[in-house]
């Protein structure tokens, strides 16, 4: 049996890497802005309320979101301050409850039912934990309370900007039922155009609809997830600790890139990133994939299971740069590139060989990850990484491995 209070909260800071500069820029406030890199193939990674009016959205072309705003203003983003402000931010939840499930750096959900003989009911909690965000940090956010996960998360985003919205469980279902269907987690558009074609507009309409029905539309599976979220159930309970079911990062170059020594040196970079990953969250990788988008936008992947789960970034390097020679470029210009680490287990969990191709470079990550610790991203790093990296746009893929 459910809880039937409101005692899930999401928390979703506003406009989170845009609010952040603004604390440096406090005379652009009430100006539209966005952070982003202001160069060819640029995306928005996050944009005011101020910007949003005008229809510019995070991941938009900034090209495109000039055209719809042309008073923009670009603020250059700076990831190291975004992270402290995250790691403020979720310590300041931990404060009110050990329950904390950390979704991004500006998102998370938490369990309060444990808190209220310290701090009140879940509203009063949220009222405070808001305020003290915004006392602490200067930053604002947005909080949804309800008796579900998945509710709590729609609260959040109708509570924006700088608001709170409890839904209380027994109003659940008349707060679902009237929102499009697109509300509904894992409604994505090709869904949506499914349920739309059988007269499925509203959550309600899907509530509603005969589940031998709604397996036709869109499988068995699907059916029973969202014919459960419709009608406003949701099992899932607050986890501290997630499961990664992969890691990995890719970037866009500026230009169509058809170097191979600049191809090469972004895998080193991108394997290199999620070797360090892997072995910050404990964890091996028996499968490594390389994603290849050309010029012509056409993609493709490839993978490769390895004999032994790896979390060394030469294992890693070596085995996305054959995946991508095995893909046979031609020549052809990469628009895309990534790398990605797949059926993670925890390190450790498989028996060690007699012999590993991986033993000689262990002692160089641990090296690697100590000083890394110790003195942050200004630690060691491959020599062929020091090169400028004008070629390179997507804001995440910046930072320094």
């Amino acid at each position: 049996m459910g809880r039937t209070d409101s005692s899930i909260l999401h928390v979703d800071m506003d406009s989170f890497f845009v609010s952040v500069e603004l604390l440096d820029r406090p005379e652009l406030r009430g100006v539209p802005t966005a952070v982003a890199h202001e160069t060819g193939r640029s995306v928005i990674s996050s944009a005011s309320y101020e910007a949003r009016a005008y229809g510019v959205r995070s991941a938009m072309p900034v090209s495109r979101a000039k055209q719809l705003c042309p008073s923009l203003v670009l603020m250059e983003p700076t990831y190291a301050k975004y992270r402290d402000a995250s790691r403020t931010v979720m310590a300041i939840f931990h404060e009110f409850t050990p329950l904390v499930e950390p979704l991004s750096i500006d998102e998370a959900f938490l369990d309060v039912s444990g808190s209220t003989k310290l701090f009140g009911p879940p509203a009063e909690i949220a009222r405070r934990l808001r305020a003290t965000i915004r006392e602490r940090t200067g930053l604002p956010a947005s909080v949804g309370l309800a008796s579900t996960k998945h509710v709590a998360k729609l609260a959040s985003q109708r509570a924006k900007p700088d608001g709170v919205l409890e839904i209380p469980h027994a109003g659940t279902l008349d707060f679902l039922h009237p929102l499009p269907v697109e509300a509904i987690w894992g409604v994505g558009a090709a869904t949506a155009k499914a349920l739309h074609a059988r007269a499925i507009h509203t959550v309600g309409d899907l509530s509603r609809e005969p589940l031998p029905s709604l397996e036709r539309v869109v499988g068995r599976a699907s059916a029973a997830k969202l014919h459960e979220l419709a009608n406003g159930r949701d099992a899932r309970e607050v986890r501290t600790t997630r499961i990664e079911k992969s890691i990995g990062h890719e970037e866009t170059f500026a230009f169509d890139e058809t170097d191979a020594a600049v191809i090469e040196r972004e895998l080193l970079r991108l394997s290199t990133r999620t070797a360090e990953r892997l072995r910050e969250h404990g964890a091996e990788a028996r499968t490594i994939a390389v994603k290849v988008r050309w010029g012509n936008f056409e993609t493709i992947s490839r993978s490769r299971t390895l004999a032994e789960a790896t979390n060394s970034s030469q294992r890693i390097y070596r085995t996305a740069r054959e995946l991508f020679a095995s893909v046979g470029s031609d020549g052809r210009a990469v628009r895309l590139i990534g790398v990605r680490a797949e059926q993670l287990i925890p390190e450790g969990q498989e028996p060690e060989a007699l012999w590993s191709e991986d033993e000689e470079w262990r002692a160089v990550d641990q090296a690697v990850d100590d000083v890394r610790i110790r003195f942050g991203s200004v630690g060691l790093t491959p020599a062929r990484l020091l090169q400028p990296r004008q070629d390179v746009v997507d804001p995440r893929s910046l930072e320094s491995p």
